[in-house]
């Protein structure tokens, strides 16, 4: 009898048991939510973009002669005009002022030649002289009046040369290291001196998909906007403005190659450097948003979890435009208000019941309204 009160007992407090669970109901899945939205977000092409100079120059000298001076340090700032090498300039002054003296002698000559041409001219119509001795004159002095002009030219040749032995910045822009140093021969137009970047403005060269081609030439006229930053992470954007189209589209890799200029004022721009790239064609002002961890893509498509008022989930069906940043443009599929699911999904079933991180499903839409 004593066995018989103890398992009826066991049976009737399992009884209870089983009781108590089927009434709790199946446990709540904790998860996180946010709201769809509409709001303006950019339509935006993303790209990786290289830094040039929007010029460079090899600087090389146009005289050859051994350096004696260098009137820059590596790295300066310099601008168009300024001196930045001396080359000895005894050899190229010598060959000026014996240019100079020979135009001198030839342009007295020239001149007493010409006179005698015009006596001659004279004695001719009187015939005191033959007219062969006048031609003669007169070739002599028309002769030493191309001399003069030979002259001439030599003497601005050797003046530039003079000048030449200073070498010049022929652009503003930023210096490199220098490629010769004082004390050595430098032969015209060979040997490489400095190079010049100009960095102020500077450009940024990317390229993007043939398939954008058609909108990029759609929006040109608007003097598109161009962000960079270093990184993917960077939050740090330098801005600049679409200033390049290029004539064909290269079809080894079926893009199209862009640039930006940026006034790059700071010097955060460097050439050489990777970037991240950012072209704004437009702004959708009323973009239907959810964050982008909130869609999910299984067999029939994409999808996310819409908490109902009731607290349960159900999974909703949705077209993504596209994405920007941590935001995916729904076309369809939930309306600005609606509560998705962004943690927690995988958990999910439809119709599973749901506690909001932080409270309830219910206050947590109560709160949001």
């Amino acid at each position: 009898m004593t066995r018989f009160a103890t398992a009826l007992l066991a049976v009737v407090l399992l009884a209870s048991g089983c009781g108590h669970r089927a009434a709790s109901g199946p446990a709540r899945v904790p998860v996180t939510i946010s709201r769809a939205a509409q709001r303006a977000v950019p339509y935006e092409i993303v790209a990786t973009g290289t830094v040039e100079p929007r010029q460079t120059v090899s600087v090389q000298a146009q005289v050859t002669g051994v350096l004696t001076h260098v009137v820059f340090r590596e790295g300066d700032d310099v601008q168009a005009g300024q001196a930045l090498f001396q080359i000895d300039p005894r050899p190229f002054e010598a060959a000026r002022d014996g240019a100079q003296g020979a135009l001198a002698r030839d342009i007295a000559q020239s001149e007493s030649a010409r006179r005698d041409a015009e006596r001659y001219a004279e004695l001719v119509k009187q015939d005191y002289v033959t007219k062969s001795d006048y031609d003669a004159k007169r070739a002599a002095a028309d002769a030493l009046t191309a001399t003069v002009r030979a002259d001439s030219a030599a003497v601005e040749t050797a003046q530039l040369n003079v000048s030449w032995a200073t070498v010049r910045a022929p652009i503003s822009g930023r210096t490199g290291r220098l490629l010769v140093r004082e004390g050595n021969l430098v032969r015209a137009n060979t040997d490489q001196l400095v190079i010049i970047n100009q960095i102020h403005p500077i450009l940024v060269r990317f390229a993007v998909p043939e398939q954008e081609l058609p909108q990029v030439q759609r929006y040109r006229a608007n003097r598109l906007p161009v962000l960079v930053s270093p990184s993917k992470s960077d939050t740090t954007f330098g801005a600049g403005l679409l200033t390049f189209i290029d004539n064909s589209v290269d079809t080894a890799t079926g893009t199209v190659l862009l640039k930006a200029e940026f006034a790059n004022q700071d010097n955060t721009l460097w050439p050489g450097e990777f970037l991240n790239v950012r072209l704004q064609l437009y702004v959708e002002d009323k973009a239907l948003v959810v964050p982008a961890q909130a869609v999910m893509t299984g067999q029939q498509g994409t999808y996310v979890f819409v908490v109902n008022p009731d607290g349960t989930a159900r999974s909703q069906p949705v077209t993504v435009e596209r994405t920007a940043g941590q935001y995916a443009i729904l076309v369809q599929g939930v309306q600005a208000g609606d509560q998705v699911v962004t943690d927690g999904q995988l958990r999910l079933v439809p119709g599973a019941s749901v506690e909001v991180k932080g409270g309830s499903a219910a206050g947590a839409v109560e709160a949001d309204k």
